[in-house]
C-alpha cells in the first residue's frame, strides 16, 4: 500500500481508492458467509433472525470503531443499520425456507 501522501496525481489515487473498493468487497463477502452461518445456528437454536440487543451492540461498537477513527459515528450508524437490515433479511430468507 502506498502512503496516501506519497500518491502523485489523481489516476495513481483513483486507482488506490479501487483497489480498496475491492478488499471493502472481499470483507463484505465473508460478511455475508458468516451470516449464512449465524442463520445455520439459529436455526437450530430456534432463535429470531433480528435480536434488538445484538443490533444496537453492533451499532454502538460501529459508532466507536468509527470515533476511534476520526470518522462520522451518525454516518456509519446508518450504513451499519442498512448492512444489518440487510443481513437479517438474508437470516430470516435462510430461517423461513423450509415454510409454505
Amino acid at each position: 500500500m502506498t502512503s496516501i501522501n506519497n500518491i502523485p496525481d489523481m489516476p495513481a489515487l483513483r486507482s488506490e481508492i479501487d483497489a480498496l473498493d475491492l478488499e471493502l468487497m472481499a470483507l463484505l463477502a465473508r460478511r455475508h458467509a458468516l451470516i449464512d452461518r449465524a442463520a445455520q445456528i439459529k436455526t437450530g437454536n430456534g432463535w429470531p433472525a433480528r435480536i434488538p440487543k445484538r443490533v444496537e451492540e453492533v451499532v454502538a461498537n460501529v459508532r466507536g470503531h468509527a470515533m476511534q477513527h476520526g470518522l462520522d459515528p451518525d454516518l456509519y450508524d446508518r450504513i451499519w443499520r442498512i448492512l444489518i437490515d440487510a443481513a437479517i433479511a438474508q437470516e430470516e430468507r435462510q430461517l423461513n425456507k423450509d415454510r409454505p
